[in-house]
């Protein structure tokens, strides 16, 4: 493969060899067990270091057991590059230790057809760990599919419901799946952070997309990848999803022990479930 994205954070936020990284996903996974019926359309996982927010995005990667996905669509914040639209890596895959997760060329074609606002940027992607740290848990359960990784720039409201239709349009005949990455309110004590992503979670749990884009306009310090979780969402219930449960809420501070500053951790699921 040519022009693979090297991981960038491995061996530091998660750990840098395929045995240790599978011991670590695995010991997660086995802590969540909760399960639903149905179609599953999108998922919401956070993206801090695995120790700390892998034992909240397990219970939603763990719904991928005995489901078969040919492409995984993962849309991210850009905490390191400002720019306008929606940024697609110009390569073949991305490496994580668990191998190379190969981009799905065709699929990312389209999508930069259906909508002016995605483009190829390598150097949006070459820090980003947005969608990186989704990869331990995609690699780990849908080995066979193919990904298309977007980060987000500027989020504005139309950025978002661009991407969000741009997606419904190109994957309505896919076997796809979409995961927002998005970690919650940064760094207030546990009781604020809790107050703070509470609104974040009544907007996913009554999927509400346009009501979680009001609540970030007025307060964008709900959730760093606000604007890639609007757009999934919107995607999700054009692709037909009725449903969307929140499976499982924590922050930093149930790992370190410090709630003075936490970071609020949400794990989520969109289709149509029994």
């Amino acid at each position: 493969m040519t022009n693979v994205r090297r991981a960038a954070v491995a061996g530091t936020w998660y750990p840098g060899t395929a045995p240790a990284l599978a011991a670590a996903v695995d010991r997660h996974l086995a802590s969540a067990t909760r399960e639903i019926g149905g179609d599953l359309v999108a998922l919401v996982a956070p993206h801090a270091g695995l120790m700390y927010s892998g034992p909240v995005a397990a219970h939603a990667y763990q719904l991928l057991r005995d489901r078969r996905f040919d492409v995984v669509v993962l849309v991210g914040p850009s905490h390191y590059v400002a720019f306008n639209g929606v940024a697609l890596y110009p390569g073949s895959g991305f490496e994580t230790p668990f191998g190379v997760a190969r981009i799905d060329d065709e699929c990312a074609a389209e999508l930069m057809k259906a909508t002016p606002i995605v483009r190829e940027h390598a150097a949006a992607h070459a820090r980003e760990h947005s969608l990186e740290m989704q990869l331990p848990f995609v690699q780990r359960l849908a080995p066979g599919a193919t990904i298309v990784p977007l980060v987000m720039g500027y989020q504005t409201e139309e950025t978002a419901r661009a991407l969000g239709d741009a997606l419904a349009d190109v994957l309505y005949r896919r076997d796809a799946l979409v995961i927002a990455s998005t970690d919650l309110s940064h760094y207030h004590d546990a009781l604020t952070a809790a107050a703070l992503d509470r609104v974040v979670a009544d907007c996913v749990s009554r999927f509400d997309p346009d009501g979680l884009q009001r609540a970030l306009v007025a307060q964008p310090e709900h959730a760093c990848g606000g604007g890639p979780t609007v757009a999934v969402m919107r995607a999700a219930r054009l692709l037909g999803a009725r449903d969307s449960v929140v499976l499982q809420y924590a922050d930093s501070g149930d790992v370190s022990g410090d709630k003075s500053a936490v970071v609020g951790y949400l794990a989520a699921a969109m289709g149509t479930f029994s």
